[in-house]
């Protein structure tokens, strides 16, 4: 359902500012008219929920972007499946909770596309949650972020409250993880063909087989996503918001490579897992209601790495 929904004059607290989504969305909100408020963890630990609550009460906001996340790759998803699965779920709960408490007009949850089945059809559409099991390597992350979309729904038909959801696909951009050791794949590969080329190694080594095929979204693509489903999108059902294309692993490989420019080969160690073989969201619901993204993978990749040498190269 639509509805028009004006940002202007509002209090719009982004949770997570700090983050790759979260630092776009405020960019994103310049724009609109309305107060932004962040808070850093010194100010509020969203972790807490009595710290959350008194934030509320102190700051009224009356619109919540909710982007704040603990967020990882296959690796860190293993090693810290408690951190992921108590991190996210208290987080998320504290601050849908203290944002109904303190009477927050709209709120909008950032999922993640990992809520999907490992085998749903592609591409994916939105009723094809909890249709199978997940993907056994990012699980726990996927469970706390189907909880966070269902408290959302469950405070709508309870409590009456506009909370809607909204689900992206592979994010990457200014302001990515680029941490080999807890990065998703878009700036781990960035990272190793960087340093691979300023050392001159004949070779980089890529996980998995090189097969799996991933959609990518530049991250200032779904700010503006975000915004557009705050200002028109009222309804109990969550929003997938992607590319709507997808490419092999080893085609993105050579993608950053190129843009890198990194001339080296490439060693796929198969004894690493692929994770989910193909993930490619419907974007047949945004797109009906208006919305498009706009930024191309090569120019996402191009302007990506530009952020990463002013700021991660040396």
């Amino acid at each position: 359902m639509t509805t028009a929904f004006s940002l202007a004059g509002k209090k719009a607290f982004v949770a997570g500012h700090r983050g790759m989504v979260g630092s776009a969305i405020v960019r994103r909100l310049e724009s609109e008219g309305c107060e932004i408020l962040v808070a850093d963890r010194r100010e509020v630990d969203l972790r807490e929920q009595g710290a959350v609550r008194d934030w509320f009460a102190r700051k009224r906001p009356d619109v919540v972007f909710l982007a704040a996340a603990k967020v990882g790759g296959i690796l860190a998803n293993s090693q810290f499946p408690a951190d992921f699965l108590y991190d996210n779920l208290v987080i998320e709960t504290n601050v849908i909770e203290a944002a109904h408490r303190s009477d927050v007009e709209k709120l909008l949850f950032l999922g993640s596309s990992c809520i999907y089945p490992k085998f749903a059809p592609q591409p994916i559409v939105e009723d094809a949650l909890l249709s199978g099991p997940l993907e056994p390597t990012n699980e726990w992350y996927a469970v706390a972020k189907i909880a966070g979309l269902k408290l959302c729904e469950a405070y709508r038909r309870q409590h009456g409250r506009d909370y809607i959801s909204a689900m992206p696909t592979n994010l990457y951009g200014p302001g990515d993880n680029f941490d080999l050791s807890s990065s998703h794949v878009m700036p781990a590969l960035m990272r190793k063909a960087h340093h691979a080329k300023l050392n001159r190694d004949p070779q980089i080594e890529v996980w998995g087989t090189g097969s799996p095929r991933r959609e990518f979204l530049h991250v200032d693509d779904l700010a503006d996503a975000c915004v557009f489903l705050m200002k028109t999108y009222s309804d109990n059902e969550h929003v997938n918001v992607g590319s709507g294309e997808d490419i092999p692993i080893s085609d993105l490989v050579k993608l950053v490579c190129d843009t890198v420019g990194y001339e080296g080969g490439i060693r796929y160690d198969t004894s690493k897992p692929d994770g989910t073989p193909r993930k490619l969201m419907s974007g047949d619901k945004i797109r009906a209601m208006g919305w498009q993204p706009r930024i191309g993978l090569p120019q996402g990749v191009a302007s990506t790495y530009r952020w990463f040498l002013d700021h991660h190269a040396g």
